[in-house]
């Protein structure tokens, strides 16, 4: 009697732990499920706007005029392909000299954008690079020429205006800026640049003063600095999942 208990104990427990084994196999063949995080589309297309620090100071400069769209376009979620096309006139007068220098210039590179955006925020602390090209004549408007001997020596000057035409300059620049967006697709842009001229060409009895798009020049250096204050606005055409 007491070998037939002991027998019914054991087939009960080991019906029970094929019963545990079974359930644990099958909960093992069911797939995990992971929930996915929300998508958030990227927009992607070409921004395009203005210069307003140009815009301003050719309204309080007398001078001074110029105007420059900027525009980008998004090549990845980081980079962008950039660039700024102008035009320039200023005049700078010292004791000695008067001149207006005139043209366009055009700068393209690339922009990379080091800020990491927060779910749909769409904004830039970016790095960027350019070259640019400036075609710019100047027109000596008077001069004086200076003398060391002021007793016995007399001041040469002249107020015959001289045209020197077909004047170039290359550069390379660097930039740091900010890009925040104000509304939807509408953006605030301020940045700095570093300028390193990398070749001119000058007229032959004077140097460059200004030099439309690298900004003024200075005596014995090759460097140049701006800044730019813009508003753009991006035309979407596409997004991508971020």
């Amino acid at each position: 009697m007491k070998q037939r208990h002991i027998l019914t104990y054991f087939i009960s427990s080991a019906f029970l732990l094929l019963f545990c084994v079974s359930v644990n196999a099958q909960n093992d063949s069911i797939p995990n499920t992971v929930n996915d995080s929300v998508k958030i589309k990227q927009k992607y297309g070409l921004r395009v706007g203005a210069d307003i620090g140009k815009l301003i100071r050719t309204a309080v400069d007398d001078e001074y005029s110029g105007f420059e769209i900027v525009g980008d376009y998004r090549l990845k979620k980081k980079l962008y392909l950039a660039g700024e096309i102008g035009v320039e006139e200023k005049n700078n007068a010292t004791d000695y000299l008067d001149i207006t220098t005139k043209g366009s210039y055009f700068k393209g590179g690339i922009d990379y954008n080091a800020y990491q955006n927060w779910l749909d925020m769409d904004n830039m602390i970016y790095f960027g690079f350019r070259v640019g090209a400036s075609s710019f004549s100047h027109t000596l408007n008077s001069f004086t020429v200076y003398n060391t001997n002021q007793y016995w020596g007399e001041q040469l000057s002249s107020d015959t205006p001289q045209e020197f035409n077909g004047l170039t300059a290359i550069w390379a620049e660097l930039i740091l800026g900010l890009k925040a967006e104000l509304f939807t697709n509408l953006y605030m842009v301020l940045n700095v640049q570093l300028k390193v001229l990398a070749s001119e060409t000058e007229p032959g009895n004077f140097q460059n003063i200004y030099i439309p798009g690298f900004n003024k020049t200075y005596d014995s250096s090759r460097i140049g600095v701006g800044y730019s204050y813009t508003i753009s606005y991006r035309i979407p055409l596409y997004k991508k999942d971020k």
